[in-house]
């Protein structure tokens, strides 16, 4: 940690001297170097929004004591909003999908027909479906929780995709 640098006390003193210590603090504690920058300049903005910091007579105490609330508070928002269960944007893997009015309408229309052509299917084949394809049950365990073999599993999911099949290409 540097030392608290004496006299009257500017953001550029600030910066200099605590950016690259409450970075490794930051840096040690979650996941990714952009997070860590997101943190360090909310530490800044709350040491500048208290002023008068010249008058703490531990600034570098009083500076990672402010890093500890930031980063309670970050923990507090991602637990509440389920951060960790959110995937990032990535360019790559999502740049491409159509969000136009008429590609969402059509793919409503697609899952209406989806959700139509299972209605009609027998009630332990939609059930299989529904289990493996939107649940991810293993085969062996659907069969275990519905009281027959592996084989029937198989064959009832053979019937629904099919079926399925057979009504999306009408």
């Amino acid at each position: 940690m540097s030392p608290d640098p004496p006299g009257n006390v500017s953001f550029d003193a600030l910066h200099r001297n605590y950016r690259a210590s409450l970075l490794r603090y930051f840096g040690r504690r979650v996941p990714d170097a952009g997070a860590a920058e997101d943190l360090t300049q909310q530490v800044f903005e709350r040491l500048l929004r208290r002023g008068e910091i010249e008058s703490i007579d531990h600034l570098g105490g009083y500076v990672f004591q402010t890093a500890r609330s930031v980063f309670a508070d970050y923990l507090r928002n991602r637990s509440s909003r389920h951060g960790d269960a959110h995937e990032s944007f990535d360019e790559a893997l999502h740049g491409d999908v159509d969000f136009s009015p008429e590609h969402v309408l059509m793919k409503r229309e697609r899952l209406a027909r989806v959700i139509e052509l299972l209605q009609v299917l027998p009630e332990r084949t939609r059930v299989i479906f529904v289990l493996r394809r939107l649940e991810g049950v293993k085969y062996r365990d659907i069969a275990a929780q519905l009281g027959i073999s592996v084989s029937a599993v198989e064959k009832h999911m053979e019937r629904a995709v099919a079926h399925l099949a057979r009504g999306l290409e009408e």
